[in-house]
């Protein structure tokens, strides 16, 4: 499977973005699709992910209530809407997949086995 991650930017804070993550190689609807996110000098965390029919959604707490993780599996692409955005959301913004993620290893950065290239998002104060 090969992920192409977009919709990066420069936003202010308090705006919004969306990102995209085009999948192709593969049956899309069979893999969980997440989104982590890496800052310079800080290691790559989790911030979302969804189930492979889309029924089960996993936040990280910071991004509870701001966030929203979809797919459209016809499309092969995952989405994450991101608003009232911060000065702490920028980040590099990484997509991953994997067809054994359960419920219980979608927050696990190591459960996923395909990634992304990464977009960049910054939010300037």
């Amino acid at each position: 499977v090969q992920l192409q991650a977009s919709g990066g930017g420069l936003v202010q804070a308090g705006g919004s973005l969306r990102l995209s993550c085009a999948a192709s190689g593969g049956t899309f609807s069979n893999y969980a699709m997440g989104w982590f996110r890496q800052a310079p000098g800080k290691e790559r965390e989790f911030v979302a992910a969804i189930s492979w029919r889309g029924g089960n959604t996993h936040y990280a707490d910071s991004a509870k209530g701001r966030f929203t993780i979809s797919r459209d599996n016809v499309k092969k692409t995952v989405y994450l809407q991101m608003n009232s955005l911060t000065p702490e959301d920028t980040a590099l913004y990484y997509c991953a997949a994997d067809n054994a993620v359960s419920r219980h290893t979608m927050k696990i950065r190591s459960a996923y086995k395909y990634w992304g290239q990464g977009t960049q998002v910054t939010v300037s104060s």
